[in-house]
């Protein structure tokens, strides 16, 4: 394979960033399902950690992750 042609976004730091933003948001999801809008978008803005804070840590972490992946690569 020429070293020449990079493959973007074919590396460990998409793949983790996906597999963050697909917990975090199964997890959001799960907990809209349970409780509703409302309840979730006050255990958002409490001053408590919850599950739903630090599950959209986990989405903010995944997309940071994708986008270190998409980085311009630099050639040697």
């Amino acid at each position: 394979m020429s070293y020449e042609y990079y493959r973007r976004g074919r590396n460990w730091l998409t793949a983790i960033g996906v597999l963050f933003c697909v917990m975090g948001g199964i997890v959001m999801i799960q907990q809209l399902l349970i409780w509703g809008i409302d309840f979730v978008e006050e255990f958002l803005v409490n001053g408590e950690i919850t599950n739903e804070k630090v599950s959209m840590a986990m989405l903010i972490f995944g997309i940071f992750m994708i986008t270190l992946g998409f980085r311009k690569h630099e050639q040697r």
